[in-house]
Protein backbone atom coordinates (compact mmCIF):
# COMPACT_ATOMS: atom_id res chain seq x y z
CA UNK A 1 0.00 0.00 0.00
CA UNK A 2 0.57 3.50 -0.67
CA UNK A 3 -1.89 5.79 -0.57
CA UNK A 4 -5.08 5.48 1.47
CA UNK A 5 -8.12 7.19 0.15
CA UNK A 6 -10.21 8.85 3.19
CA UNK A 7 -14.29 9.28 2.84
CA UNK A 8 -15.29 12.10 5.36
CA UNK A 9 -17.52 15.06 5.97
CA UNK A 10 -16.61 18.52 4.80
CA UNK A 11 -18.61 19.63 8.41
CA UNK A 12 -16.36 18.92 11.78
CA UNK A 13 -19.20 17.19 13.78
CA UNK A 14 -20.97 17.90 16.80
CA UNK A 15 -17.95 16.37 19.06
CA UNK A 16 -14.22 17.35 19.06
CA UNK A 17 -13.46 14.03 19.14
CA UNK A 18 -14.21 13.57 15.49
CA UNK A 19 -11.69 16.14 14.90
CA UNK A 20 -8.99 14.79 16.92
CA UNK A 21 -9.20 11.40 15.72
CA UNK A 22 -9.00 13.21 12.06
CA UNK A 23 -5.61 14.67 13.05
CA UNK A 24 -4.37 11.34 14.42
CA UNK A 25 -5.03 9.12 11.14
CA UNK A 26 -3.34 12.05 9.44
CA UNK A 27 -0.08 11.45 12.02
CA UNK A 28 -0.29 7.68 11.20
CA UNK A 29 -0.93 8.04 7.47
CA UNK A 30 2.50 9.87 7.64
CA UNK A 31 4.22 7.17 10.23
CA UNK A 32 3.55 3.97 8.07
CA UNK A 33 5.07 6.26 4.60
CA UNK A 34 0.97 6.61 3.41
CA UNK A 35 -0.28 9.28 1.24
CA UNK A 36 -3.54 10.75 1.61
CA UNK A 37 -6.18 10.92 -1.27
CA UNK A 38 -9.40 12.56 -0.43
CA UNK A 39 -11.67 15.14 -1.52
CA UNK A 40 -10.12 18.26 -1.75
CA UNK A 41 -11.45 20.42 1.14
CA UNK A 42 -10.01 22.95 3.46
CA UNK A 43 -12.85 22.51 5.75
CA UNK A 44 -14.49 20.25 8.28
CA UNK A 45 -12.83 16.57 9.10
CA UNK A 46 -11.33 16.84 5.47
CA UNK A 47 -9.63 20.03 6.12
CA UNK A 48 -8.11 18.24 9.68
CA UNK A 49 -6.92 14.75 8.13
CA UNK A 50 -5.73 16.79 5.07
CA UNK A 51 -3.80 19.50 7.60
CA UNK A 52 -2.71 16.55 9.79
CA UNK A 53 -0.62 14.75 7.02
CA UNK A 54 0.57 18.29 5.76
CA UNK A 55 2.03 19.13 9.32
CA UNK A 56 3.83 15.91 9.17
CA UNK A 57 4.84 16.82 5.81
CA UNK A 58 3.01 13.82 3.91
CA UNK A 59 1.64 13.62 1.04
CA UNK A 60 -1.99 14.60 0.52
CA UNK A 61 -3.83 14.52 -3.40
CA UNK A 62 -7.12 16.05 -3.51
CA UNK A 63 -9.98 15.37 -6.08
CA UNK A 64 -12.90 18.26 -6.24
CA UNK A 65 -15.55 18.63 -8.82
CA UNK A 66 -15.42 22.60 -10.14
CA UNK A 67 -19.13 22.36 -8.68
CA UNK A 68 -17.77 22.08 -5.47
CA UNK A 69 -14.85 23.70 -5.78
CA UNK A 70 -16.36 26.82 -3.89
CA UNK A 71 -18.61 25.28 -1.31
CA UNK A 72 -16.27 23.08 0.27
CA UNK A 73 -13.59 25.64 -0.46
CA UNK A 74 -10.64 23.69 -2.30
CA UNK A 75 -7.71 23.54 -0.11
CA UNK A 76 -5.04 25.32 -1.66
CA UNK A 77 -1.62 23.69 0.36
CA UNK A 78 -1.89 20.22 -1.29
CA UNK A 79 1.02 18.37 -2.86
CA UNK A 80 -1.95 18.26 -5.57
CA UNK A 81 -5.22 19.48 -6.30
CA UNK A 82 -7.33 17.70 -9.26
CA UNK A 83 -10.17 19.74 -10.21
CA UNK A 84 -12.43 17.43 -12.16
CA UNK A 85 -16.24 17.84 -14.30
CA UNK A 86 -18.57 15.55 -12.20
CA UNK A 87 -18.61 13.54 -9.08
CA UNK A 88 -18.41 10.78 -11.11
CA UNK A 89 -15.21 11.67 -12.34
CA UNK A 90 -13.93 12.70 -8.87
CA UNK A 91 -15.17 9.00 -7.17
CA UNK A 92 -13.34 7.39 -10.41
CA UNK A 93 -10.06 9.26 -9.74
CA UNK A 94 -10.09 8.91 -5.71
CA UNK A 95 -10.30 4.79 -6.83
CA UNK A 96 -7.75 5.18 -9.38
CA UNK A 97 -5.05 7.00 -7.39
CA UNK A 98 -5.48 4.52 -3.39
CA UNK A 99 -4.90 1.21 -2.33
CA UNK A 100 -7.77 1.22 0.29
CA UNK A 101 -10.48 3.47 1.69
CA UNK A 102 -11.16 4.55 5.10
CA UNK A 103 -14.30 6.06 6.05
CA UNK A 104 -14.70 8.91 8.81
CA UNK A 105 -17.73 10.03 10.11
CA UNK A 106 -19.53 12.05 7.06
CA UNK A 107 -22.93 12.14 5.69
CA UNK A 108 -24.70 11.14 2.77
CA UNK A 109 -21.49 11.53 0.52
CA UNK A 110 -19.21 9.54 2.40
CA UNK A 111 -21.93 6.83 2.79
CA UNK A 112 -22.12 7.04 -0.90
CA UNK A 113 -18.52 6.84 -1.75
CA UNK A 114 -17.85 4.01 1.19
CA UNK A 115 -21.13 1.86 -0.44
CA UNK A 116 -19.91 2.44 -3.75
CA UNK A 117 -16.33 0.39 -3.22
CA UNK A 118 -17.75 -1.91 -1.31
CA UNK A 119 -19.91 -2.84 -4.00
CA UNK A 120 -17.14 -2.65 -6.27
CA UNK A 121 -15.26 -4.99 -4.05
CA UNK A 122 -18.76 -7.38 -3.74
CA UNK A 123 -18.51 -7.74 -7.44
CA UNK A 124 -15.12 -8.58 -8.02
CA UNK A 125 -13.71 -5.49 -9.31
CA UNK A 126 -11.06 -4.62 -7.04
CA UNK A 127 -9.22 -6.46 -4.43
CA UNK A 128 -8.46 -3.26 -1.83
CA UNK A 129 -9.35 -3.03 1.66
CA UNK A 130 -12.54 -1.24 2.76
CA UNK A 131 -13.22 0.36 6.42
CA UNK A 132 -14.96 2.18 8.50
CA UNK A 133 -13.09 3.72 11.68
CA UNK A 134 -15.81 4.04 14.17
CA UNK A 135 -15.32 7.18 16.24
CA UNK A 136 -17.45 7.19 19.27
CA UNK A 137 -19.89 4.53 17.76
CA UNK A 138 -20.31 6.77 14.90
CA UNK A 139 -21.25 3.52 12.42
CA UNK A 140 -22.88 1.09 15.16
CA UNK A 141 -26.32 1.54 13.57
CA UNK A 142 -24.64 0.81 9.68
CA UNK A 143 -22.64 -1.98 10.84
CA UNK A 144 -25.50 -3.67 12.59
CA UNK A 145 -27.70 -2.85 9.59
CA UNK A 146 -24.81 -4.78 7.27
CA UNK A 147 -25.03 -7.76 9.56
CA UNK A 148 -28.67 -7.84 9.70
CA UNK A 149 -28.37 -7.77 5.87
CA UNK A 150 -26.60 -11.16 6.33
CA UNK A 151 -29.08 -12.40 8.87
CA UNK A 152 -31.48 -11.84 6.55
CA UNK A 153 -30.29 -13.68 3.34
CA UNK A 154 -29.75 -10.30 1.53
CA UNK A 155 -25.15 -10.19 2.03
CA UNK A 156 -23.00 -12.89 1.78
CA UNK A 157 -21.18 -13.85 4.95
CA UNK A 158 -17.78 -12.97 3.02
CA UNK A 159 -19.05 -10.11 1.64
CA UNK A 160 -19.91 -8.67 5.39
CA UNK A 161 -16.06 -9.67 6.47
CA UNK A 162 -15.08 -7.40 3.58
CA UNK A 163 -16.38 -4.44 5.58
CA UNK A 164 -13.47 -3.68 8.01
CA UNK A 165 -14.05 -1.74 10.63
CA UNK A 166 -11.96 -0.52 13.95
CA UNK A 167 -12.05 2.69 16.68
CA UNK A 168 -7.88 3.22 16.00
CA UNK A 169 -6.47 4.33 13.36
CA UNK A 170 -3.50 2.09 13.90
CA UNK A 171 -5.02 -0.88 14.31
CA UNK A 172 -7.45 -0.34 11.33
CA UNK A 173 -4.50 -0.10 8.92
CA UNK A 174 -3.05 -2.81 10.38
CA UNK A 175 -5.76 -4.89 9.35
CA UNK A 176 -5.56 -3.16 6.04
CA UNK A 177 -2.50 -4.57 5.79
CA UNK A 178 -3.41 -8.11 6.89
CA UNK A 179 -6.32 -7.93 4.78
CA UNK A 180 -6.56 -10.88 2.17
CA UNK A 181 -9.81 -10.41 -0.02
CA UNK A 182 -12.41 -13.56 0.10
CA UNK A 183 -13.21 -14.87 -3.56
CA UNK A 184 -17.13 -14.27 -3.02
CA UNK A 185 -20.12 -15.26 -5.92
CA UNK A 186 -22.67 -12.42 -5.89
CA UNK A 187 -26.26 -14.17 -5.99
CA UNK A 188 -27.36 -15.36 -2.48
CA UNK A 189 -29.59 -18.33 -3.43
CA UNK A 190 -29.94 -17.94 -7.06
CA UNK A 191 -32.75 -20.66 -7.74
CA UNK A 192 -31.83 -22.52 -11.26
CA UNK A 193 -35.15 -21.98 -13.44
Amino acid sequence: MKTICVFCGSNPGNDPVYLETARLLGEELVNQNLALVYGGASVGIMGATADSVLKSSGQVFGVIPKVLEKKEVSHKGLTKLYIVDSMHERKQMMFDLSDGFITLPGGLGSLEEICEVLTWAQLGLHKKPCGFLNIKGYYNSLIAQFDHCVNEGLMQAEVREMILVDTSPLSLLEKFRNYQPPSVEKWIGKKQT
